[in-house]
């Protein structure tokens, strides 16, 4: 008799649950049966896995904002034996996603920008990068020689323009090279109008010393005053000195550099 009460009293209980649940969340609430398996979700991997999750959240790109774990790890063992998901699961259609060994690059899925950049090569940088594999092969140089691991050890990271090359001057820098020199086509020169003289004069030097002597208004120019924006420009005397002499010497004197030197060592 004791044990029937106790069943009974169970029971009772159970509908009392039941009743107060209906009444708190509304009839549409769906009671689920007990002997049915629960589905997967993000809250219990962590309790097994929990680098994953800080790995993602810091350093997860989409795969932080875009999908949970379950979206990826659709199974798990025992009853699964697909664990870890194929990459073209989600990422196809595109010529990246077109070359094989993922992991030798995104080893880490849960970090996928975090590349490790071991080996030389340059192909699969160019299936991403493709406008600065055009501007090297378009523009030969040095660089163009270079397999893109040599100076990019880690994903976007810009090496210091000197662990290869020398200065021009000793206050230069990164920036102050790149100002001067793209990277991937450097000696297309361009510059902007602040470029002080004393850059332009660690490979033109001759050209510096005839004007730190010279005693016309040319001393006072900066280099960038005539040769604009761009190397190797240079303006036909007349962009300044227009209709200075007669036409007749002109046309007897045609060269004006016959009679007044060059522009960095001008005569009067």
């Amino acid at each position: 008799m004791a044990v029937l009460r106790k069943k009974w009293g169970i029971a009772l209980l159970g509908a009392l649950v039941a009743v107060a649940v209906c009444l708190v969340f509304g009839p549409d609430v769906t009671i689920v049966n007990s002997a049915e398996a629960p589905g997967l979700d993000d809250v219990p991997c962590v309790a097994c896995h929990p680098k994953e999750p800080s790995t993602v959240a810091a350093h997860g790109g989409k795969h932080k904002t875009d999908v949970g774990c379950t979206d990826c790890h659709t199974e798990h063992p025992p009853q699964g034996t697909e664990a870890i998901p194929a990459c073209d699961m989600c990422h196809d259609g595109e010529p990246h996603y077109a070359l094989e060994n993922c992991a030798g690059c995104h080893s880490d899925p849960h970090a996928p920008l975090e590349l490790a950049m071991e080996g030389d090569f340059t192909a699969p940088c160019l299936t991403c990068h493709g406008q600065q594999g055009d501007e090297v092969q378009a523009h030969p140089s040095a660089h163009t020689d270079l397999f893109c691991t040599d100076c990019h050890a880690v994903h976007r990271q810009i090496p210091d323009c000197m662990e290869c090359h020398e200065k021009h001057t000793e206050d230069q820098d990164l920036a102050s090279c790149k100002s001067c020199h793209p990277v991937h086509m450097p000696l297309v020169v361009k510059y902007g109008q602040d470029t002080p003289s004393h850059y332009c004069a660690a490979c033109h030097q001759a050209a510096d010393d005839f004007l730190v002597k010279n005693t016309t208004k040319h001393h006072d120019l900066a280099c960038v005053y005539c040769h604009k924006f761009e190397h190797k420009t240079v303006p036909p005397c007349f962009a300044c000195h227009p209709d200075q002499h007669p036409e007749a010497m002109l046309k007897k004197f045609p060269n004006c550099g016959d009679c007044h030197g060059t522009a960095h060592d001008l005569r009067n």
